[in-house]
């Protein structure tokens, strides 16, 4: 190497530039040997949909912040695909109030490759396809961003098949529909109910109970929705605003519906509970702030159980059980993601207005999931 040669090199994803000046080496005020090292850092920065405060849509930024580093037990993934869920709208409005870092990128769910891993990581290396939910909960940062850290515990393998747009619609929504029929031990040949069979969750529903070898019936608000509840598999698909729901529930299933999975954010007890069979059991994952009537005699005397559960409770174990059997599902084809529609990550806040718009404001507006792409 001749004088004044320059050379780059890569030091902890820090830039170095090395330049011989013949008789001594410099980096910053050190010296070592004869050569002479200049050192040009610049801030490694990223593009990312954040809050500084709880408000309504128009409260979330899109700009640059700090692009994160991967601790012992976390990897770094580059971000491909992120989607939308009611929780985060919940979060950003205030009506969910964790201790949240500031500024605070939303979003739970995630697609992406492995950029970095960090020394305790044991099953993922650089270039591996993950997907990921359960960020930006209990003190985590979100995944709406160019990259994020994750703890390897939160990451799964993405197969070969399946697309990131795919595995990131189906990630919260799936592990939460497999957690909550685990939980209600549903077997083969039982009657399943879930409205909104289009939806995120209730297609998962519609989708999982058919692989656990269930009879499923659900509903939808128009005759479109209807046919796609039939074409995910389900056995009965009632559109609820021209048919008369309760009547062909008792038409299909006489002696009561086994699971009756309830993900109105306002459930009528009064009427679900009549239509349980005996020892039916109910799946409640909505309506935080509901306060409905609950017939207490005829739930108990048919030996009736209530099962309430958030899936971000679920320790890390339970989710990656769940998260294998989305993958062999995927694999098998026995799974897909329902896609509403995709966006450009710049618009998170437009995002956020129609989910609103479609849960909060129950107008169901969405047929299925919202994914953005940086």
């Amino acid at each position: 190497m001749q004088p004044g040669t320059t050379k780059s090199i890569r030091v902890h994803s820090c830039p170095f530039v090395v330049e011989l000046r013949g008789y001594c080496l410099v980096a910053d005020n050190f010296t070592l040997g004869s050569w002479s090292f200049a050192c040009e850092t610049q801030p490694t920065t990223m593009k990312a949909a954040f809050i500084r405060q709880i408000g309504p849509p128009e409260v979330i930024q899109f700009s640059e912040l700090p692009q994160p580093t991967a601790r012992a037990n976390q990897v770094l993934v580059r971000i491909t695909a992120v989607a939308m869920n009611p929780i985060d709208t919940y979060i950003r409005g205030g009506m969910i109030k964790p201790n949240l870092p500031m500024p605070f990128i939303v979003g739970c769910d995630l697609a992406g490759v492995v950029e970095d891993v960090g020394a305790e990581v044991k099953r993922f290396q650089r270039g591996d396809r993950v997907w990921g939910t359960n960020q930006g909960l209990q003190g985590r940062q979100g995944t709406f961003a160019e990259f994020a850290a994750v703890d390897e515990q939160w990451l799964y393998s993405t197969p070969k098949q399946v697309s990131d747009e795919d595995a990131v619609a189906i990630s919260l929504v799936g592990i939460t529909a497999c957690l909550g029929l685990k939980r209600a031990r549903l077997q083969r040949d039982e009657i399943l109910f879930v409205n909104g069979g289009t939806g995120g969750v209730g297609s998962c529903v519609v989708q999982m109970a058919k692989n656990f070898g269930a009879k499923v019936i659900t509903t939808a608000g128009t005759d479109e929705k209807v046919s796609e509840c039939r074409a995910l598999g389900a056995d009965v698909a009632l559109n609820y605003k021209t048919e008369d729901v309760d009547a062909k529930i008792k038409e299909f299933a006489p002696n009561g519906v086994n699971v009756w999975w309830e993900s109105l954010r306002e459930p009528n007890f009064e009427r679900t509970i009549a239509l349980l069979a005996m020892r039916g059991r109910m799946i409640v994952m909505a309506g935080r702030d509901a306060k409905p009537t609950f017939p207490v005699g005829p739930f108990y005397v048919k030996d009736c159980s209530l099962h309430g559960f958030a899936m971000f409770n679920a320790p890390a174990d339970e989710q990656r059980a769940c998260a294998d059997e989305i993958n062999r599902w995927f694999t098998e084809g026995k799974l897909r993601a329902r896609i509403d529609r995709v966006m450009p990550l710049s618009e998170t806040a437009e995002a956020h207005r129609l989910q609103e718009e479609s849960t909060v404001g129950k107008k169901s507006t969405l047929a299925g999931k919202i994914v953005l792409k940086p």
